[in-house]
């Protein structure tokens, strides 16, 4: 979302799922401090080559090779994911 690529926010939430596209890796990156209206605006929103977000935020990198269905939330005050089961 634009809080990470406009805002300058660290990459707090990404998940990855199946796409049918060939050229989207799957990936979706979130500050974490979206809410639902924001998200539902497409203006906050915008698809961006993996490495784009990568160069905002390269902690997301050593997690980029999960595979899909792969949730993670970032361990505050780090630069370190942990993987959410539920």
């Amino acid at each position: 979302t634009d809080k990470i690529t406009v805002e300058g926010i660290k990459v707090g939430y990404m998940y990855r799922e199946k796409s049918d596209e060939k050229m989207d890796s799957g990936w979706r990156f979130f500050s974490g401090t979206e809410d639902q209206e924001y998200v539902d605006d497409l203006n906050n929103t915008m698809v961006y080559d993996v490495n784009t977000i990568a160069n905002y935020d390269r902690a997301i990198i050593p997690y980029l090779n999960l595979p899909y269905g792969t949730e993670l939330e970032r361990i505050e005050n780090s630069n370190e994911f942990q993987i959410i089961t539920e």
